[in-house]
């Protein structure tokens, strides 16, 4: 195994992967084919939705700092409304997070726990370059899966269903991508790739990371 000297891994010497990208890049789909390779995934965004899902343990919190508008009929966070009003106040935004963040770290560190030690962790954070040195600091490599800004806005539109300036305005908040690939140890750009394509540069990385290329 390419194993790590940091000891970030909570059990063992196993590799820990922080993989991000922009929406639309494709990271999604790296991070299955990373976890079909063996890695031990920690999704983050599938843990904010379980934290702001019906019964989530964010949602008190949610209600007491926005109210109950932003709870819908079935008790989950209104991911809608809570778009709309981030969009149009930077500041819910960050209260937001507050509520969130914390949260998210502490899931994932036990999620993380759960690695045996020679396993490879991949922490999946889509705002990994938005967020400061906090993931930056839990990680021994970072993989930025990169696309160009149109091949994004043409998948989230076909994946989503959302019209182009919705998307143009996710991207907008998000980091640059000179930004990300400033961060990176790795990048996979996949832009024009077929899926065939993009698993053989993914199983190209694993072999490094493993120490068998």
């Amino acid at each position: 195994m390419g194993l790590s000297p940091s000891g970030r891994h909570p059990n063992g010497a196993g590799l820990v992967i922080g993989l991000t990208g922009g929406i639309g890049s494709g990271k999604s789909t790296v991070s299955r084919m990373l976890t079909d390779l063996g890695a031990h995934l920690v999704d983050t965004d599938a843990i904010s939705r379980s934290l702001t899902a019906a019964g989530g343990a964010a949602i008190p919190h949610i209600a007491a700092q926005f109210g109950a508008d932003l709870i819908d009929a079935q008790g989950a966070m209104d991911r809608t409304r809570m778009r709309e009003l981030a969009f149009s106040d930077p500041g819910a935004l960050a209260r937001l997070e507050g509520i969130l963040h914390p949260l998210i770290g502490q899931h994932a560190d036990a999620h993380a726990g759960l690695a045996l030690p020679d396993q490879h962790i991949v922490y999946d954070v889509p705002l990994l370059a938005e967020s400061g040195r906090r993931w930056r600091d839990k990680v021994d490599r970072i993989l930025v899966v990169d696309a160009e800004p149109e091949t994004q806005i043409a998948r989230v539109m076909v994946r989503s269903g959302w019209p182009r300036e919705a998307v143009e305005q996710v991207l907008a908040k998000q980091a640059t991508r000179e930004a990300r690939r400033a961060l990176a140890d790795h990048v996979l750009l996949n832009d024009g790739l077929s899926l065939e394509e993009l698993r053989a540069e993914v199983e190209k990385l694993w072999r490094l990371w493993n120490n068998t290329d």
